[in-house]
């Protein structure tokens, strides 16, 4: 009969993947992963299989809570155009308000480039949310919100290169005016041409 788990995975979970998102994979050890879920090497290697496994579960679950989660909650209450707006200004927010940056981009230029598993999950998350980009310019597009002459596709994947540069920058130079000079640039080439009203 196996023994039934003796910790709470949610905690134990939440505790690995503050200590990755703080010190890289590389860097950490599984003794300081034990340290900080308050398990022995033996209780972690039984519950997670390895340092990898781990990982990879932990930055799937940030996703899931980071990501998933808040497209889903922007799509439902925002307009398109606003969804897109609102998802900018929400990574700007936190980008300044938290020095780890993002697990996703750290994750993106620590491991990926190294790890054709973890490379593969970052791949498919980022289409996840270049798609949310494009479903948001396509509608925006129809309700005249967006800019109808520009490519959605186009459009979609400079709003995914935004986000990630926002990010990446947010670590070297968290100045508040820069990144949301960045982001409003972004936004601005969504606009649609002006027209003058007839008199």
């Amino acid at each position: 009969m196996a023994r039934a788990r003796e910790f709470n995975d949610n905690a134990v979970l939440d505790a690995a993947t503050d200590r990755f998102w703080r010190q890289g994979y590389v860097a950490t050890s599984v003794r300081d992963l034990g340290e900080a879920m308050g398990l022995v090497p033996a209780s972690l290697y039984n519950a997670f299989g390895s340092k990898h496994a781990l990982f990879a579960l932990c930055l799937d679950r940030y996703l899931d809570r980071n990501m998933r989660e808040r497209i889903e909650r922007l799509e439902a209450s925002h307009p398109p155009r606003a969804a897109i707006e609102t998802f900018l200004k929400e990574i700007v927010a936190r980008s300044l308000a938290d020095p780890r940056g993002c697990l996703l981009v750290n994750s993106a230029l620590e491991v990926a480039p190294h790890d054709v598993e973890i490379g593969s999950v970052i791949a498919a998350r980022l289409g996840e949310l270049e798609a949310f980009f494009h479903r948001c310019v396509l509608a925006g597009q129809r309700d005249g919100s967006i800019a109808a002459a520009s490519r959605a596709r186009d459009l979609a994947r400079l709003l995914l290169t935004t986000v990630m540069g926002l990010r990446v920058l947010a670590r070297s130079k968290p100045e508040p005016a820069l990144l949301r000079g960045a982001a409003r640039q972004a936004l601005a080439l969504l606009d649609p041409p002006f027209k003058e009203q007839s008199t």
